[in-house]
């Protein structure tokens, strides 16, 4: 990583956290005069349009402060979108009822696929509805998590 972006990556942790959001990618793509900076933030509750407005002001204005890109650049903040599998135990808490695509890892070393509905978060474990019984799943053995989205 170079150090401008690496100094971008730090200013831009701050500034999310300062806002009480999570960090859940940072992607620093292109060359010279068509630099890109995608950040993806979520929040325990969710990120709203005016969330992602204020952390790109913020970051916008530490990267021109410090003059850290000399030549044009976009700034793109948004949430993961549902495409993205949920990183942070924080996440979960806004899906509860929601069900997921889940893959745990076994003792074996390997992973096993299933589908459950989350029912509550409690402490360190999730709770699901997996095959029509209530499982207790500490969050270190989810190896990835994403919402099934349903349209009904």
């Amino acid at each position: 990583m170079q150090l401008v972006e690496k100094k971008i990556v730090n200013i831009t942790k701050a500034i999310i956290d300062q806002n009480g959001l999570l960090l859940i990618d940072f992607i620093f793509r292109g060359f010279h005069n068509s630099t890109v900076i995608e950040v993806y933030v979520d929040g325990e509750k969710g990120v709203s349009v005016e969330d992602c407005a204020k952390v790109s002001r913020e970051i916008n204005e530490l990267i021109e402060a410090e003059n850290l890109i000399e030549s044009a650049y976009r700034l793109e903040v948004s949430s993961p979108g549902v495409d993205k599998p949920l990183v942070f135990l924080k996440q979960f808490t806004k899906h509860i009822n929601r069900n997921f695509d889940l893959q745990l890892a076994e003792e074996s070393g390997t992973n096993k696929k299933v589908v459950g509905k989350l029912l509550a978060v409690e402490g360190e474990n999730l709770i699901f509805l997996i095959h029509q019984k209530e499982v207790v799943v500490p969050f270190n053995k989810i190896k990835k998590a994403k919402v099934i989205i349903s349209f009904s």
